[in-house]
């Protein structure tokens, strides 16, 4: 399901760039042979980010538990489990190195990343609930409390099943991000505003998810992930307003 996120991912941001390869061209971003022959940009640069993701991911989920990373050292080569913020952090490196390789400005470059990103993520959340891999959430009486007796780690409750929750979310937001990129191949104003709004979405979304999730508390009361998501919207929502006063002043 990774590899299904990935290929996915890499269709929305070739359509993306495709999208805004006339604007591109347009400001030299991108040589004019650029739009002669097989546009593949999309395909590598998911390639690149995706595998930096997925390192970032996995280094991120060991190093929260040290001791037992020293204890056994073969969990860093494990299948099972991968940090959301790790995987962003690293995807996020591997973008600011391709932006500077295609000669893109930071901001839209990632503007232009940020729906596919949404669309790949939703997607590799399908395997959380395929492998029952703990990603899932307290006991619940809903009707569509599931259970995951053979789970990676397994449960005989019937829980929330917030892998899926999390699809239908990160799903929503790239299609609000996709409609606010159209917008920005006009308006210059909106440029930046569909990262930004990844980084506010997207942390909003994980820190609600967060509170019906197994996940341990450790930072006032909050877990990991949910400290990480209000640095996101911090994040986001300092980089809208900055946006906004530049574009304004």
């Amino acid at each position: 399901m990774v590899a299904t996120g990935l290929l996915a991912a890499a269709y929305v941001l070739q359509a993306d760039f495709d999208r805004r390869r006339g604007q591109f061209l347009k400001s030299g971003y991108i040589k004019g042979g650029a739009e002669k022959g097989h546009h593949d940009e999309g395909f590598l640069i998911i390639g690149i980010a995706g595998l930096a993701g997925l390192v970032g991911a996995r280094l991120y989920h060991v190093l929260e538990s040290p001791r037992e990373l020293m204890a056994d050292p073969s969990l860093l080569i494990s299948r099972y489990g991968f940090a959301w913020f790790g995987g962003f952090l690293g995807g996020f490196v591997a973008l600011l190195i391709l932006a500077r390789r295609f000669r893109i400005p930071v901001l839209e470059f990632m503007d232009m990343c940020s729906p596919a990103a949404a669309v790949g993520y939703a997607i590799g959340r399908i395997g959380c609930l395929l492998s029952g891999d703990g990603d899932y959430g307290v006991p619940t009486k809903l009707p569509w409390g599931m259970s995951f007796p053979n789970g990676v780690v397994p449960t005989t409750e019937r829980v929330h099943p917030t892998p899926l929750y999390e699809f239908f979310i990160w799903l929503a937001i790239a299609a609000i991000l996709w409609r606010v990129g159209k917008r920005a191949l006009t308006d210059s104003s909106v440029r930046g505003g569909v990262f930004s709004g990844y980084l506010i979405l997207t942390g909003i979304a994980r820190f609600l998810v967060e509170f019906i999730r197994i996940n341990p508390r450790s930072i006032f009361g909050m877990s990991n992930a949910q400290a990480a998501s209000l640095v996101s919207i911090v994040v986001g929502a300092i980089l809208l307003w900055r946006t906004r006063s530049y574009l304004h002043s």
